[in-house]
C-alpha cells in the first residue's frame, strides 16, 4: 500500500523539514518565568542529534521503551524527536503522577529508561532500585550522574543518522483513560505521527508561514498530533507555552502574532472572565482549533469578543486525528463537531453495528487503515484492541451521537466512565479500583459532576465498611498517595448502599442524575 505517508518515518519527516526549512524558526517557547527562546530548524535539529547520540551512547536504540516524564519545554520535544530517530518507543508520563502510578505505567509498557524533570529524579530513581525501571533514569536538567544537560555538553555537534525502523514501527506508547482500571496503552506509529502532521496541514490548512500557539500538555495527543506533527510537515513555527495562563493568553497569542490556535472549553470560559482589552480583536489569528463542549451562549460571547470563528471537532487518541471535523473553508453548522474528515469515513451505529439513520441516536464508529490513520492497537491487550478495532477497519469509540441527511455529526454524550476534565480524559474506574484498596472502603462509585471552568469535577460516591469510621479527608489522603493530582477527586458522599441494576450492579445512571448540581468540596 502506497499512501500520503508512504515509507515516511517520523525521523525522516523531521529531515525533511530541516533540509526544507533550516533557517526558518521552528520553535518559540514561552517559559512560566517569563523567559523567551527561539530555535531555528537547523539550530533545534543540533540538539535533537547531540540528544540522540547521548541516549544512544547508553544503549538506547531500535525498539528501547523510554519513559518522558517532562514538562512542555525544549527538553521534551529533543527528547521525542531524538528517540524517534533512535528507533525507541517514546512513553509520555504527567508530570504530577505518584509512584504507584508510575510504577502501573512502567511495568505496563515494560519501560526500560525514563527520562524526567529534576523534581521527579527521586521517585523515579527508586522505582529504578526496585527493578520496575530495568535501564536507568536521566534529568533533563541537574542530577548529577544522571544528568542529561551534561551529557549534552560533552556531546560535539554532528548529525543523527536515522535508524532502519520502518513506518509501521511502534514511536509512542500513548496512555490513554479507559473503561477498565489498568491502563491502556496506545500503540503510535511512525506511520501514524506522520499522517497526523499531513491531516493537520489540511484541517487547519497550515502553511510554512504559520505560528502555531499552543498551552496542551505535551504527553497529550492534542499537542503531538495536531500542533507539533502539523508544524512540522508544513514547516510552520510552533509557539509552545509551558503552562496555560488566563491571564496571559490572549497577550501572548498577539504579540507572537499567533495565526492558528489551540482550544479547549476551560480556556474560552477563563478568557471570557479576564477583564476585556479593546485590542482582544486586533491579531493575526485565522484558524482555532476547538475541542467541545461548549455553550452556544459562551461560544458566541467568544467569537464576538476576540474575532476568531471556532472550528469544532470531534476524535480520540485511538482515532489519531480528530477524525470528524469542521470543513477548513466553507460552512460550519454548530453545535455540530463537522463532518467525516480527509481519509476518514465515519458513521452511527446501533450495538451489533448496523448503520443508523439520520437523527438516530447511536455509537460514532470511525473507519480507517489500523497504524496508519488509526492507532496500531492497545500495546499487550490483544482483548481490548479486538474490542476496539473491527476486522474490516472500524474503531468502535463507545460515544454517542447522531448524524444529519447532510452528512453533520452530533456529538450526544461519551462512554459513562470517562470524566473530561478541562480537556484531560479520566478513567472513574481506574479511581474506584484505588479507592476500593483503603480498608475503610467497602466500596465505591465515581462519576463526573458540571463544572463551569472544568467540564466536569471528579465525584466519588463512598459505602464505607461496617464500623468503619472515615472521613473525607482520610479518602483524600489515600487518593493522594496513589493518583495524579487532576485525578484526586474534589467531592466525597458518603452512602450507606448504592442504587443497583436488576443484575445488582451499580446505576451509575442514577448517580448522574442526581449530581447535575455542584456540591461543596470534599474537606468543607
Amino acid at each position: 500500500m502506497v499512501d500520503i505517508v508512504a515509507a515516511t518515518t517520523f525521523g525522516d519527516a523531521w529531515d525533511a523539514a530541516v533540509r526544507g526549512h533550516g533557517d526558518h524558526p521552528f520553535l518559540v517557547y514561552l517559559d512560566p518565568d517569563g523567559t523567551r527562546s527561539e530555535f531555528s530548524y537547523a539550530a533545534f535539529d543540533d540538539r535533537v542529534s547531540r540528544t540522540g547520540r547521548a541516549l544512544a551512547g547508553l544503549g538506547i536504540g531500535p525498539g528501547t521503551v523510554v519513559a518522558l516524564q517532562i514538562g512542555n519545554s525544549p527538553e521534551f520535544l529533543s527528547c521525542f524527536l531524538a528517540l524517534a530517530k533512535l528507533g525507541a518507543v517514546a512513553v509520555p508520563a504527567g508530570l504530577t503522577a505518584p509512584a504507584a502510578e508510575l510504577t502501573r505505567l512502567y511495568q505496563a509498557c515494560g519501560a526500560e529508561w525514563a527520562i524526567v524533570e529534576a523534581e521527579s529524579l527521586d521517585v523515579n530513581s527508586r522505582l529504578k532500585e526496585t527493578g520496575v525501571l530495568t535501564g536507568g533514569v536521566l534529568a533533563v536538567h541537574g542530577g548529577g550522574e544522571a544528568s542529561l544537560e551534561a551529557r549534552l555538553a560533552a556531546e560535539p555537534p554532528g548529525p543523527l543518522p536515522a535508524a532502519a525502523v520502518g513506518g509501521d514501527a511502534v514511536a509512542e506508547l500513548m496512555f490513554t483513560s479507559g473503561t477498565t482500571a489498568a491502563p491502556k496503552a496506545v500503540m503510535v506509529t511512525h506511520a501514524n505521527l506522520v499522517y497526523s502532521g499531513h491531516y493537520a496541514v489540511w484541517q487547519a490548512s497550515l502553511r510554512g508561514d504559520d505560528r502555531i500557539f499552543t498551552t496542551m500538555p505535551a504527553c497529550h495527543s492534542n499537542f503531538q498530533l495536531v500542533a507539533l506533527t502539523g508544524a512540522i510537515v508544513a514547516g510552520a513555527t510552533l509557539v509552545l507555552c509551558g503552562r496555560y495562563s488566563a491571564s496571559r493568553f490572549w497577550k501572548g497569542v498577539r504579540s507572537e502574532r499567533a495565526t492558528v490556535l489551540q482550544l479547549t472549553a476551560m480556556m474560552v470560559r477563563t478568557l471570557l472572565v479576564q477583564p476585556p482589552d479593546p485590542a482582544d480583536a486586533q491579531h493575526h489569528v485565522r484558524e482555532t482549533l476547538y475541542f467541545m463542549p461548549l455553550s452556544d451562549e459562551d461560544k458566541q460571547a467568544f467569537e464576538d469578543r476576540f474575532a476568531v470563528r471556532l472550528m469544532n471537532s470531534y476524535g480520540s487518541t485511538e482515532s489519531i486525528c480528530w477524525a470528524v471535523t469542521d470543513p477548513p473553508v466553507g460552512e460550519r453548522r454548530w453545535p455540530s463537531v463537522g463532518r467525516a474528515g480527509l481519509g476518514y469515513e465515519v458513521a452511527i451505529m446501533d450495538d451489533e453495528g448496523h448503520e443508523l439513520p439520520p437523527g438516530t441516536p447511536g455509537e460514532f464508529w470511525i473507519k480507517g487503515v489500523r497504524g496508519r490513520t488509526l492507532m496500531a492497537g492497545y500495546h499487550g491487550d490483544t482483548a481490548a484492541t479486538a474490542a476496539a478495532l473491527t476486522t474490516d477497519g472500524w474503531l468502535r469509540t463507545n460515544d454517542v451521537g447522531y448524524v444529519d441527511a447532510e452528512g453533520w455529526f452530533y456529538f450526544t454524550d461519551r462512554a459513562r466512565n470517562i470524566i473530561k476534565r478541562a480537556g484531560v480524559n479520566i478513567s472513574a474506574t481506574e479511581i474506584e479500583a484505588v479507592l476500593e484498596t483503603h480498608p475503610g472502603i467497602a466500596e465505591a462509585a465515581v462519576v463526573g459532576v458540571p463544572d463551569p471552568v472544568r467540564d466536569e469535577a471528579v465525584k466519588a460516591f463512598v459505602r464505607p465498611e461496617a464500623g468503619a469510621e472515615l472521613s473525607s479527608d482520610d479518602v483524600i489522603a489515600h487518593c493522594c498517595d496513589h493518583l495524579a493530582e487532576y485525578k484526586i477527586p474534589q467531592f466525597i458522599e458518603f452512602v450507606t448502599d448504592f442504587p443497583r441494576t436488576d443484575s445488582m450492579k451499580i446505576a451509575k445512571r442514577e448517580l448522574y442524575d442526581r449530581s447535575t448540581t455542584i456540591p461543596a468540596p470534599a474537606g468543607q
